[in-house]
């Protein structure tokens, strides 16, 4: 008989994770979750099981703040395979054609020329968007084809970083939903020989930075006791707002969900970081009526002497929705 695995516990804080190609992300999560034995946890948007790379995952009250990054820019390299078309769009997908390959350099860098700034792209039919309920994959799988409308990405750089016969490897920074196996195939219908994505690793989620990631293995490697220390700090997903520190008085107010008068004028912005004597508190947000609201707030203790624990019901908190207990 099997000795009984210990109760998950309260853990937060964000690990930056150097996912494996041949995973999904939901795996990698599990696999993340099962060695840190957290109680909550989650990601910040899917990797495509071909792609290896960064993928940011949420633990405890770091969970309310993953749309930070589901609205983020990414940074991807990107290997591309000249002359072979598949269903999907990647090497994991039917071959659907294959055609001779007669490219330069130049012509290579005259297309990627098309592709920069911002430009429309229609969804592959390989994706988790969903059609009356279902993921269009799963009509893909059952050999339907679902019109699509194109949707507008933007390209901000994408720059060839090495070129060899019928492959190429490209650098891109782009807004969120672009999908790089649509990159890589209209790239090939403008080379006129067809394309398909065969390599893809993502190195930044907005501020991010693959370089300071962990692996599962270097996680696994770690002793059980020291592995929290991988992980960033719950605050770690909102850097990209500027910062805003309240005195005690002011930060149990926030905490209760109710407004504040905006000191020093307006600040920069209309979210803002919020941090209490204790620490990180949340989000607030510059509203209209000239006042600094919570907006998403993470669960806290105040001082001895005044326990009170705040929660924002939602995460958006709004006159009437902050609930109290004593």
């Amino acid at each position: 008989m099997s000795a009984a695995q210990p109760a998950r516990r309260a853990l937060d804080g964000v690990l930056l994770l150097d996912k494996p190609a041949g995973m999904t992300s939901n795996a990698a999560l599990q696999t993340a979750r099962r060695l840190l034995n957290a109680r909550k946890a989650g990601h910040t948007g899917t990797l495509d099981p071909l792609a290896s790379g960064l993928l940011p995952l949420t633990f405890g009250e770091a969970t309310k703040f993953a749309q930070m990054l589901l609205d983020a820019d990414k940074v991807y390299e990107a290997g591309v395979r000249l002359g072979i078309e598949t269903d999907s769009g990647d090497a994991d997908g039917k071959v659907l054609s294959t055609k001779p390959v007669c490219v330069g350099e130049a012509d290579l860098h005259r297309a990627l020329a098309r592709f920069r700034g911002e430009i429309e792209q229609i969804p592959p039919m390989h994706s988790a968007l969903k059609r009356d309920g279902k993921p269009l994959y799963e009509y893909a799988r059952a050999g339907i084809d679902i019109a699509r409308a194109p949707r507008r990405v933007k390209i901000s750089a994408l720059d060839l970083l090495a070129f060899a016969g019928d492959r190429f490897t490209i650098h891109v920074a782009c807004s969120k939903g672009t999908y790089i196996r649509v990159l890589a195939t209209d790239i090939g219908a403008v080379l006129g020989c067809g394309a398909h994505l065969d390599a893809l690793r993502r190195t930044h989620v907005g501020t991010l930075d693959l370089r300071a990631s962990v692996t599962l293995e270097a996680l696994e490697a770690t002793p059980p006791a020291q592995r929290d220390a991988l992980l960033a700090p719950v605050d770690t997903l909102a850097m990209d707002f500027p910062r805003l520190d309240l005195d005690p008085a002011a930060a149990r107010q926030i905490l209760q969900g109710q407004p504040l008068p905006l000191p020093h004028g307006k600040i920069p912005g209309d979210r803002v970081r919020l941090y209490g004597p204790d620490g990180f508190l949340g989000l607030g947000q510059w509203k209209e009526d000239g006042r600094l609201w919570p907006k998403r707030l993470v669960s806290i203790w105040h001082p001895p002497g005044n326990p009170v624990k705040s929660i924002i019901i939602a995460g958006d908190a709004a006159q009437g929705q902050s609930k109290s207990t004593l």
